[in-house]
């Protein structure tokens, strides 16, 4: 600001209402760059770079001064070092030296009697920003820093354009020794801590990010050198008596059928591997889910016959449409039968049912067995990358199947209790109809 005054206490009559009015909406400007972050930062895996201030101070600065309060022409009121110093102080002196030449631009184009005094309030408001900056960074004071930074913004306008125009500011003088200190104080703590808070916090979520990751390629890294092992140790053990040469050939055919077996297993362990770090995007092709799901259960019914488990199936009467990929479609109902299948093994009379039916412009397929059932610890880490309730499995399957839901814009719940089998229930968008 250069010069302020208030017609609430002037000779003039203005009512205090309007005086409030301006003071909250230099506030609001002052307070835009934490809301523009709150907004632009909130889904962003990345933190606030020195473009987004420099744009986002650009901008408050030049709304400040377009709407600022004036009480006599040519004087006028805003919140331009709230924002200078929270340039600088966020994206460097580059930053200040643009909001600088914006500032001398328009305030020139503006013109008006308090011009000079504007320009000489920021020849010394300036450097006193970048100072205050420069402290604030290595200081463990912060708190003072800003606290000094508010009270200088109030004190030096005041000082300068008592020097220049004593009457402006003996005629206005309740409102420039309390409402623009206040103001300046008020903005300047607002918008540097609040900022600061939500900087900090982007800075916790980024690193808890990170550290997810990292904990997520060693629990992977674990289970595949785990998976591989296993088969792998076997086949050593078999070739090591194979090349003895001290059994029949009929043992040693077996010795190779298994240690082809486990190659075999090997290999389908890196598939799963490989499927969960490919990352799914939404398909579009349109399937007619029935037919899908027919073909499915045809090709797990001999599956379902070798474990003495009853494969069953309930198709609506009429075509069923989604958007989704056939192959990705295939494999995660496959991992959702073959699991309920081996979840009935143990049990009398096992049986696997696949219900599936229309709601509220969805479909929902929904899987049902009568096996072991799960406990809700089992239940609240089912989809985990290195979790299965298979003392053989890596729980890649069910990863893969929760993934390739998500992308197709679904949803998958499950209800189940030990000794009392399984619900699987999977929600899928249906397809747009054709106009």
């Amino acid at each position: 600001m250069d010069n302020l005054a208030d017609d609430s206490i002037s000779n003039k009559g203005v009512g205090l209402l309007p005086v409030i009015k301006d003071v909250l909406l230099q506030l609001l400007f002052a307070l835009m760059p934490f809301v523009a972050y709150n907004i632009y930062y909130r889904k962003l895996t990345v933190n606030y770079s020195r473009n987004f201030i420099i744009l986002i101070c650009s901008l408050c600065m030049l709304l400040s001064m377009t709407f600022a309060s004036s009480v006599q022409s040519g004087l006028i009121f805003d919140v331009r070092y709230v924002i200078m110093f929270f340039g600088i102080l966020f994206g460097g002196f580059m930053t200040g030296a643009i909001l600088l030449i914006e500032f001398l631009i328009y305030r020139l184009h503006i013109g008006g009697s308090g011009m000079i005094d504007a320009i000489i309030i920021l020849i010394i408001t300036f450097p006193l920003s970048v100072l205050l900056a420069t402290l604030y960074h290595k200081s463990k004071h912060k708190f003072w820093i800003v606290f000094i930074a508010g009270i200088s913004f109030s004190l030096i306008p005041l000082l300068v354009l008592y020097i220049t125009k004593p009457d402006y500011i003996l005629s206005h003088f309740i409102f420039n020794v309390l409402v623009m200190p206040v103001h300046n104080s008020l903005g300047i703590w607002l918008l540097v801590t609040l900022f600061n808070k939500s900087v900090s916090d982007k800075e916790l979520y980024l690193q808890y990010i990170q550290n997810e990751k990292a904990e997520a390629v060693n629990h992977v890294a674990a289970s595949l050198a785990h998976e591989v092992r296993n088969p792998l140790t076997t086949v050593l053990g078999f070739l090591q008596l194979i090349k003895s040469g001290t059994f029949p050939q009929e043992k040693t055919d077996r010795f190779l059928e298994i240690s082809m077996e486990e190659i075999r297993r090997t290999e389908q362990i890196l598939s799963e591997y490989l499927s969960i770090s490919k990352p799914l995007v939404p398909f579009q092709q349109k399937l007619e889910l029935t037919a899908q799901i027919r073909s499915v259960v045809e090709l797990m019914t001999s599956y379902a016959n070798m474990s003495n488990i009853t494969l069953s199936a309930d198709y609506p009467e009429l075509p069923v449409y989604i958007s989704g990929s056939p192959a990705e479609l295939k494999q995660l109902l496959v991992n959702f039968i073959k699991n309920a299948i081996e979840a009935s093994r143990d049990v009398d009379k096992g049986c696997v049912n696949i219900r599936i039916y229309e709601e509220a412009e969805q479909v929902a397929i929904e899987i049902q067995d009568n096996g072991i059932g799960m406990n809700p610890e089992q239940l609240s880490r089912l989809g985990s990358i290195y979790y299965s309730t298979k003392m053989s499995g890596t729980g890649l399957g069910l990863t893969f199947s929760y993934q390739a839901i998500r992308a197709m814009d679904g949803s998958v719940s499950v209800r189940s209790s030990p000794r009392s089998g399984t619900v699987f229930l999977i929600t899928l968008p249906l397809a747009a109809t054709d106009p």
